[in-house]
């Protein structure tokens, strides 16, 4: 199959030739291995290949919608077994895991052929990914840009033509973010759709999902009906739809309400390609007959919501830390410097400061459960800035040495009244600020690439829902798939 062959389909459509007997699974694995060493050295974006076991799936029997179609999965929280998960850390970058996690069960039950592990910050922690154990990934669209995290290696792998879906994780925006930066569909499930088992429940409070990053609507949609539901060790039993998710694209999806916002209290100005990417979807939902209303805040206080996020999220990568510690005889020396500093902020915290935050997340929901008795939708840009140039996010040396100073003075503590929680907000969050809302009220969000700078970079558009509004979400994804096609656009990489 020609490379140019093998990208114009979707994962749906690659299935559809194997059934029809039209090419092989073999087949496509060789095309998907082919793309992957040609643009992996420019983006490395799969950073552990999975030759030998994808080699053993083509000896077995492949049923399900997706059988035969090469897959990638995210080298975070996506257990397969007698292989390390390595979140991105030395740490645990030896540790092989002893099963396959319910999701990567799943997947290959729908028969998906797995051939290795996307790039990931340390621990998932970042909106780039430029762990210090892989290096970073790079844009395909421009390869001196992030393409976000931290499923920024399957976003890479999926835009590059290595892949037509891949496997990607979304604890503060982690699909959205790559989806926006580089022109792809990427859905974050509400709270509780999909599994995070059998090692946990949930993560980060419910906070945490899994799913994919993908080129096309139905793919996203069929990747749904495949994760979707409950399992013995879930905390929850998940209302599901009347219908597969796949049926919804393609249906009407009525005159919906929709509220926009480019305002942000983290960020007073974004930049005008990302107000640019609002305002052309606005206008393109107004032509499809739906009603669009300009509002000048959030439904919350974004700037409150994005301190509690990172309280939460500090306490929980502490937790996450000494976990690898006790499971791996690990050190601090095996820990990124700015891992370690997130850490220690988070040990700096009281519980009760930590309960704290957590109950207040019920005021966001409420607050947004307000906003969405009088619209059906929330849309903002999935970013407020242009994907960011490698290294631009990186900790000043200066700022590195006094944290190293503390953390071996064990007067990290200092830390919280240093004003480094206030930076990281400023220079971490300030170019991401729309998606942690999501996440913490556990209400499902949609970004889409619908809009493309003068210079070819993409600028993703955020849909938030209310609860179980996947169907919706996928009904008016499928509305805009037609009216601005995407599917097509590939990108030159510098």
């Amino acid at each position: 199959m020609r490379p140019d062959e093998y990208r114009s389909h979707d994962a749906l459509g690659l299935a559809e030739l194997v059934r029809a007997g039209e090419v092989s699974a073999g087949q496509l694995l060789e095309s998907a291995a082919q793309q992957a060493d040609a643009v992996n050295p420019r983006l490395n974006a799969i950073v552990r290949r999975m030759d030998h076991q994808a080699r053993g799936r083509l000896s077995e029997t492949l049923d399900g919608p997706f059988a035969g179609v090469p897959f990638l999965i995210k080298d975070l929280g996506q257990d397969y077994e007698g292989v390390p998960t390595s979140a991105g850390s030395r740490a645990l970058s030896r540790t092989a895991a002893t099963e396959h996690s319910t999701v990567v069960r799943r997947w290959l039950d729908s028969g998906l052929v797995i051939f290795g592990k996307t790039n990931t910050p340390e621990f998932g922690a970042k909106g780039i990914t430029e762990p210090e154990l892989f290096g970073p990934a790079r844009n395909p669209w421009d390869t001196s840009r992030t393409p976000g995290g931290s499923s920024g290696g399957a976003a890479a792998a999926v835009a590059a033509g290595v892949v037509p879906v891949a496997g990607a994780s979304d604890g503060g925006g982690s699909i959205r973010i790559p989806a926006g930066c580089c022109g792809l569909v990427g859905l974050k499930p509400g709270r509780g759709l999909v599994p995070m088992g059998p090692a946990s429940g949930e993560a980060m409070h419910g906070a945490a999902t899994n799913g994919v990053v993908s080129r096309s609507v139905r793919d996203t949609a069929a990747m749904l009906d495949v994760l979707a539901g409950g399992e013995a060790s879930g905390p929850y039993v998940p209302g599901m739809p009347s219908e597969s998710y796949l049926s919804q694209v393609g249906k009407d999806p009525g005159r919906l309400r929709i509220g926009v916002c480019t305002a942000s209290s983290i960020n007073s100005r974004p930049h005008p390609e990302a107000v640019a990417a609002v305002h052309a979807a606005a206008a393109a939902l107004e032509d499809l007959g739906h009603h669009v209303e300009i509002l000048d805040k959030q439904p919350v206080d974004d700037l409150a919501l994005a301190r509690d996020f990172l309280a939460t999220w500090f306490v929980y990568l502490a937790w996450s830390v000494d976990d690898a510690k006790k499971r791996t005889g690990s050190s601090d020396r095996d820990f990124e410097l700015d891992t370690q500093i997130m850490a220690a902020l988070g040990r700096a915290h009281s519980s009760v400061e930590y309960v704290d935050a957590v109950m207040r997340r019920h005021a966001y929901v409420r607050s947004l459960s307000e906003y969405f008795e009088r619209y059906d939708l929330l849309m903002t840009p999935t970013l407020a800035d242009l994907p960011p140039h490698i290294g631009a996010l990186d900790t000043p040396r200066a700022a590195q040495r006094a944290a190293a100073g503390l953390l071996r003075t064990r007067t990290a503590g200092l830390l919280r009244r240093s004003g480094l929680v206030e930076s990281m907000i400023n220079n971490n969050l300030s170019w991401i600020p729309y998606t942690q809302l999501a996440n913490l009220t556990g209400r499902p969000a949609l970004s889409l690439p619908l809009h493309w700078t003068p210079e070819g970079v993409p600028m993703g558009v955020q849909f938030t829902s209310p609860l179980q509004g996947e169907s919706m979400l996928l009904r008016l994804a499928g509305q805009l798939e037609q009216s601005m096609a995407w599917k097509d656009r590939a990108p030159g990489a510098k």
